[in-house]
């Protein structure tokens, strides 16, 4: 799946809980455009018309068009009267019969990614619980963008292979491996988690004879961290655990190896085959 179209599924999801949890009847919203200093509109809920579908909302054009400019909420008891925003998609949003309207944008690494819109068909001020509810979700897309990209990120750096010679192509390799297991419970999208854990098993060589133990995903998640000198606490961070957990998966992997310590534990994963 493309980054934008994972993108589309994350503001999809974002869309619903919006409504459930500020009663909004209608939500809608898009991605900022590659290149180009506008969002389009391509995901609807709610909605009664296609009216708003597709449309290209450029920076600082109408309420989201504000949004993308300004990089925060905006919100309008009466879209069509407004002297707070110009007016240039009124006939699209009279055609749905809106009149309040909040936006709000996605922001990831300080930049707006797309925006998310909450609509009533009646003019009345939106208060601050819904506005903060609204903010909420667009967080949720943050994250998961955030997410994504990184996984993406990671899977570039595995699948290129260093150079000749280089001596520090294994511990690149290990960090890889690591920093995708690290993320692969974090994605939402079961296409690209399935993708993450394919590469992960690509790093890892293939041993000499079937592997005589097998590990739970979290034991190898915790040896993987633990391969590439994380303490028990980074170990915990990366994979959003408690250190005391990380201690857990990390003693009974330790057993399952037959290993007396952390050391131990990781070459006997890397002569089986469970690690690079």
């Amino acid at each position: 799946m493309t980054a934008d179209a994972a993108g589309a599924v994350e503001i999809r999801r974002a869309l619903v809980r919006l409504r459930r949890t500020t009663g909004l009847p209608v939500a809608f919203g898009g991605l900022v455009e590659p290149g180009r200093p506008r969002i389009r509109i391509s995901e609807l809920s709610g909605t009664a018309t296609t009216s708003l579908l597709s449309l290209a909302v450029t920076s600082g054009n109408g309420l989201g068009g504000k949004t993308v400019a300004l990089a925060r909420p905006c919100a309008v008891a009466d879209y069509s009267v407004s002297r707070q925003i110009s007016h240039e998609y009124d006939a699209a949003v009279a055609a749905e019969g809106l009149r309040a309207v909040l936006a709000v944008p996605v922001v990831v690494r300080r930049r707006v990614r797309g925006v998310l819109y909450g609509a009533l068909r009646d003019a009345r001020p939106l208060g601050d619980r819904t506005l903060t509810a609204a903010v909420d979700a667009a967080r949720d897309v943050e994250q998961a963008l955030v997410a994504g990209d990184g996984a993406r990120d990671v899977l570039a750096a595995a699948r290129a292979e260093p150079p000749p010679g280089d001596s520090s192509g294994w511990e690149q390799v290990r960090e890889a491996h690591a920093a995708l297991r690290a993320l692969a419970p974090r994605i939402t999208d079961p296409a690209l988690r399935t993708e993450l854990l394919d590469a992960c098993a690509l790093l890892s060589p293939a041993p000499a004879r079937p592997a005589a133990v097998a590990l739970a995903p979290r034991e190898l998640d915790v040896l993987a961290c633990v391969a590439v000198g994380a303490t028990n606490a980074a170990a915990a961070g990366r994979l959003g655990v408690t250190a005391e957990t990380v201690k857990a998966y990390l003693r009974s992997a330790m057993r399952k190896l037959g290993a007396g310590t952390r050391g131990e534990a990781v070459a006997a994963a890397r002569r089986a085959g469970l690690l690079p």
